[in-house]
Order: structure tokens, then sequence, then C-alpha cells
């Protein structure tokens, strides 16, 4: 059981920046800074995210504070942040997402 985390995904003033707005917060008052070549060995919701988030490959750094999830494209990347609601990259993020607080999945 748990509740599917609903997100919407918008693009920053600055090129190559994706912001994600959670339906909740994962960090509580907390700044939690993620990079790609660093190993997270953390347990927590926002660890976790981050885990998932960089696993896609896509991003370099990811910040998290509260509900607002800052990802930093990775400069070889053919498209940009716009792409994201088309671009298959858009459903391996949601699934990425969306199941963090999803403990049972019916059927398994």
């Amino acid at each position: 059981m748990g509740q599917p985390v609903k997100f919407l995904s918008t693009s920053s003033h600055r090129s190559g920046i994706v912001r994600f707005e959670l339906n909740r917060t994962v960090t509580g008052m907390g700044h939690e800074r993620y990079r790609a070549d660093e190993e997270i060995i953390g347990t927590r919701f926002v660890d976790e995210l981050a885990k998932r988030l960089l696993a896609v490959n896509k991003f370099t750094e990811v910040h998290i504070y509260g509900s607002v999830v800052t990802a930093v494209l990775k400069s070889n990347n053919d498209f940009t942040a716009h792409d994201l609601g088309t671009h298959d990259l858009g459903m391996t993020l949601n699934n990425a997402i969306t199941d963090l607080y999803t403990y049972y999945k019916p059927g398994s």
C-alpha cells in the first residue's frame, strides 16, 4: 500500500535545469545535495529518490529541498527540459518518482 507521489515537472530559467514539484515533502527543512559521481549510502526517502533519479543516468546533480527537486541535466543529452513530457525519459522519471511511497503492489 501507500499513496502514489504526484509531481509536476517544470524547467528553470537556467538552461539544463529541471524542477520537479512533488505533492509531499521528502526532506523536512533540510537541503539535500547528491552528485552522480558520489555513492548514496542513506536509506531515507530522500536518499532513495536521489538514487532513482541519478540511476536514470541523465543527471549530474540532484538537489532536494522540501517538496522541490532540482536536477541538472548532463550536457551531452540530446533533449532539453521541455522535452521531458514527450521523451521516453518522462515515463522513466514518472515511474521512479510515483511509486516512492508504494510499499505493496497488487499481485506482488
